[in-house]
């Protein structure tokens, strides 16, 4: 049977003594990478199902240890929350012969109830809005927010069906053309702008940017094929809409409410993106910090993609992640991918409830039933749970390490990974002002990649000077807590 998570080891596992070491890391003590905004999740699709429980936003908005099946999960902390703008409805005061249009393959709980009924008032207390809509949802909102969720995104998959030229939230019916009928292009900048002022006043919670695009350059959003909401964007129009957005959001008094764009699935698609926004000075003044999601997963030029970003004096977030891996690899293997070469300073799980895998814990949301955890819940804790915001971001000074300083505490955290078979790393701090005292206990945690350990804490490993070492077995990710730690 593995072993429960915080599960102590005792006992000196290491001499103090210098021992051979395999691989040998140096943390770059001098390097800084920026600092580090947070870990988060999108509340879609899962919370407009499950939002109503207290047990997932312990789980995943907290640090505490909550139970779940009778299995202690240790809380992963999240502080991002990104609430997904539905864009769906189910009533309307439009003539009937003007409905929206499903695909034949939709998934019932991939359709997210939105807020303006139709075209006929853009008052937000007229009959044409809905704001008891999406209330599961909105609840996980509201939790997330009241146990520490201090960043808080709206963002679009579609824009609500009316405006949609076909009526179907799920694209076009090529699913490479616009689907967003041009004379609603500041419609959709109202409705998101609306949105945010609403839930300021109304909801007790304020977001912190609005994004209206969802992977625009697909073309996948398909409205014939479907499975969820989504909708093509070309990067004209992207520009033209942003522009509206801005303008929207300022006359209604949230003149610090960011724009991110353009949460593109690829990171070059992002690239690409990107260099069409180059040469419009009002997108470019407009659009604060760039998305992007991680479906290239091990392809794609990271690097290129932070250095357009860095150049333009913009952030960065790897806004959206997630893959069918229940073990756990391909997360810790492209998290690394991009704390190495696209250095975001946010990191977002798509689908923290799901199944087939994508799921940091089995769920079916149409059925509404929620399974076992899977191991890849264990390892990301290995890194959410201890690279906190505020820290500063530093270099591991390898591709299977990741480094952060919280100078507050003055404590080193190092998260590193294992791919070839069992042997010592060694860590290197000699670029530091100080380590704490020789001797000293270093906290280590450990998952197992696929099965095995689940996040079992050791204090077995000591300092020797200004360096120290640990086993690794064969993918195993462990987490190093280093305290004592001057610059």
């Amino acid at each position: 049977m593995a072993p429960s998570f915080l599960h102590l080891a005792t006992g000196i596992a290491l001499l103090t003594t210098t021992a051979h070491a395999d691989l040998t890391t140096t943390i770059d003590a001098t390097s800084n990478r920026g600092t580090w905004e947070g870990w988060g999740t999108s509340l879609a699709w899962w919370a407009a199902t499950f939002g109503h429980r207290d047990d997932l936003a312990d789980i995943f908005f907290t640090l505490r240890t909550t139970r779940h099946q009778s299995v202690p999960l240790p809380g992963l902390g999240f502080t991002i929350a990104r609430y997904n703008l539905g864009a769906t409805t189910t009533k309307t005061t439009i003539p009937p012969s003007t409905s929206m249009k499903t695909s034949p393959s939709i998934i019932p709980s991939r359709l997210i109830q939105g807020f303006w009924l139709d075209w006929t008032s853009s008052l937000p207390t007229s009959p044409s809005w809905n704001w008891s809509a999406d209330p599961n949802q909105r609840s996980m909102l509201l939790k997330a927010s009241s146990r520490g969720a201090t960043t808080l995104e709206l963002f679009s998959n579609s824009p609500i069906w009316w405006m949609c030229k076909n009526h179907n939230p799920s694209g076009s019916d090529d699913g490479r053309s616009d689907n967003l009928q041009s004379w609603n292009y500041q419609n959709h900048a109202v409705y998101l702008a609306t949105v945010a002022k609403y839930a300021a006043e109304n909801w007790g919670v304020s977001f912190t940017s609005v994004d209206p695009f969802n992977e625009p350059s697909a073309n996948w959003w398909n409205g014939k094929t479907g499975t969820q909401e989504g909708c093509h964007f070309d990067a004209s129009t992207q520009i033209a809409v942003v522009g509206y957005l801005r303008q929207e959001l300022d006359n209604r008094g949230l003149k610090g409410v960011v724009i991110s764009a353009s949460d593109e699935s690829h990171y070059d698609e992002a690239v690409e993106t990107l260099r069409k926004f180059e040469g419009n000075r009002t997108v470019m003044g407009a659009v604060v910090r760039v998305n992007v999601h991680g479906y290239q997963y091990e392809k794609g030029r990271r690097d290129v993609l932070f250095d357009m970003v860095n150049k333009a004096g913009k952030k960065l977030w790897q806004s959206e992640y997630g893959e069918a891996d229940a073990t756990g690899e391909r997360l810790v293997s492209n998290l690394l991918l991009d704390m190495r070469w696209l250095r975001p300073m946010a990191w977002v799980y798509w689908q923290v409830l799901d199944g087939g895998g994508w799921g940091l814990i089995d769920a079916d949301n149409d059925r509404k039933t929620i399974g076992q955890v899977n191991q890849k819940y264990f390892v990301l804790a290995q890194f959410a749970r201890h690279i906190r915001p505020g820290m500063r971001i530093l270099d591991g000074g390898s591709d299977y390490a990741v480094a952060a300083y919280d100078e507050k505490a003055r404590k080193l955290v190092i998260v590193a990974v294992n791919w070839g078979e069992a042997q010592y790393i060694n860590f290197d701090l000699g670029m530091f002002g100080a380590v704490g005292s020789d001797g000293s206990v270093v906290k280590r945690w450990a998952t197992q990649i696929g099965s095995g350990s689940r996040y079992v804490e050791y204090s077995d490993t000591r300092l020797s000077g200004k360096k120290f070492w640990s086993r690794f077995e064969k993918k195993l990710v462990q987490t190093f807590e280093v305290t004592g730690v001057v610059l």
